[in-house]
């Protein structure tokens, strides 16, 4: 009975240190599997934009009708000129819209005709061209109203967003590294990425508001997070 008892007490101390031992392992490998860092990483690129867009409003006001409407059809064909002048063709400008409002002050009613063309072209070039020399439309007696700018759009992101993905995780593995390389440790795998998102600013002055948009020239901008592993 004594021995029988005794041997089962051995075979119960090897199961629980080995248990122990593997409970352990298991521990220190899930805890090994822990040790990761996060870094941000970040990619940036100049580009040019491939679309230019301009709204131009005008309008003209007069106690007679017929003859507000007539002063906006004389601006049209000025506009039309100018365009054609400049090397646009017929379609590039397109009317967006129309309309007629009035007041009446002291007895006497006046007329407001607005007309709005709509310029869209890919030659940025060209566009800055026309920009250049917007006051050509002044000096043909277009007023120009508040609002009447050209705008320019980079419209090809999708064709650099996986370089630039990429190149934000290598940057942001370099910064792993360096932590890694400070704690005498090194970096593995991927644990889990997020990518952050696609930004387009002008490429000078300030980064938002006023200058986005009148500027061709542009700068994309992402930023990466990833977590990595360190053994």
């Amino acid at each position: 009975m004594t021995g029988r008892w005794f041997g089962t007490a051995v075979i119960a101390s090897i199961g629980l240190m080995a248990g122990g031992y593997l409970l352990g392992n298991g521990l220190l490998r899930a805890k090994e599997a822990e040790r990761s860092v996060t870094v941000r990483g970040l990619a940036e690129r100049d580009v040019t934009a491939d679309l230019a867009t301009w709204t131009i409003s005008y309008s003209s006001t007069s106690t007679d009708l017929a003859g507000a409407q007539a002063k906006v059809r004389r601006d049209t064909e000025a506009i039309e000129q100018f365009f054609a002048g400049l090397g646009f063709p017929a379609d590039a400008l397109q009317p967006t819209g129309a309309n007629v409002s009035s007041y009446t002050s002291n007895r006497e009613t006046n007329y407001t005709v607005r007309q709005r063309l709509s310029l869209r072209t890919n030659d940025i070039a060209l566009a800055q061209k026309a920009v250049a020399r917007q006051f050509d439309l002044v000096d043909r007696g277009v007023m120009l109203e508040e609002g009447s700018g050209m705008s320019y759009t980079f419209t090809k992101l999708n064709d650099i967003k996986p370089e630039m993905v990429a190149e934000a995780t290598r940057d942001a593995r370099s910064a792993a590294e360096q932590f890694a390389d400070d704690s005498g440790a090194e970096v593995g795998a991927i644990k889990n990425a997020t990518q952050g998102y696609f930004s387009i600013e002008a490429r000078d002055g300030e980064g938002g508001g006023w200058g986005v948009s009148d500027s061709p020239y542009k700068k994309v901008r992402v930023v990466t997070t990833v977590d990595f592993t360190i053994g």
